[in-house]
């Protein structure tokens, strides 16, 4: 029954979080959603930025915090290890829907391409961005990073172990792809107004910050190997380092 209730736990999870994913895209883009990052609540300018960049916050804080080995360590003992990443996972997909619900509207246009093959390649850049997010997850271990696989080898009785990473496809031209593609996304846009600029802005930045840290948790786990790609590929800009691209014996690295 244990078994049971915790691969469908981790299966519930994992719906909430392609739910997040998809609204996220039509968020950003606004797209087909009820509420945008162009069409939210109406609010005072103050008021908007005050909560958008709360709300910003909050992601940040939860998505950070809880993906450091140190609080892991301490948050196992009170959630098992089988449902640590499905809960995390759980918890992020919550804090996007709670920011997709109460963002406020900044409608201020900050730019608006009006010629047309400018608009074009801006919305193609902007799918493009959102699809080397997904693959990204896939050219690693897409179930492992999202809760799937622990929870299925908990169901099997099979003991966890990490999963194996190496630098390959996109993960050769740069060592972190899928924040990449988030950045490429959240800038790809025909028409930016103020609110979507400081949702640009407060993610890039939170993503640069994001990728010290857990960079930092890579070496520690990685040492040498973890240097000697750091020296080869470069961390978000193709082509920045000159060295010769290496393929990594294995790791077991994942994003957090």
């Amino acid at each position: 029954m244990t078994r049971l209730l915790t691969i469908g736990y981790g299966a519930v999870c994992y719906v909430i979080f392609l739910a997040a994913f998809l609204y996220a895209i039509g968020f950003v883009g606004n797209i087909v959603v009820p509420r945008s990052i162009d069409d939210g609540v109406t609010a005072p300018l103050g008021e908007a930025l005050v909560v958008n960049v709360l709300l910003l916050g909050l992601f940040a804080v939860q998505h950070s915090v809880m993906a450091r080995p140190a609080f892991k360590r301490r948050w196992t003992r009170f959630v098992p290890k089988t449902i640590e990443r499905s809960t995390y996972v759980l918890l992020s997909s919550l804090v996007l829907f709670l920011m997709f619900w109460q963002w406020r509207t900044m409608p201020a246009i900050v730019w608006d391409v009006t010629w047309m093959p400018g608009r074009v390649a801006l919305w193609i850049l902007f799918g493009l961005g959102w699809a080397t997010v997904l693959l990204s997850t896939f050219m690693i271990s897409h179930f492992d990073l999202f809760g799937l696989r622990q929870v299925y080898l908990a169901w099997r009785g099979i003991p966890y172990t990490n999963t194996e990473f190496r630098a390959t496809l996109l993960y050769r031209v740069v060592r972190h792809p899928l924040m990449l593609g988030f950045i490429v996304a959240f800038w790809a846009a025909p028409t930016m107004t103020a609110g979507h600029l400081l949702f640009a802005l407060a993610t890039t930045g939170y993503i640069l910050i994001a990728l010290q840290l857990e960079e930092r948790d890579l070496t520690a786990t990685l040492g040498d190997r973890y240097r000697d790609y750091r020296v080869h590929v470069p961390m978000l800009i193709p082509g920045l380092h000159r060295g010769r691209r290496r393929t990594l014996p294995g790791t077991t690295a994942r994003p957090a």
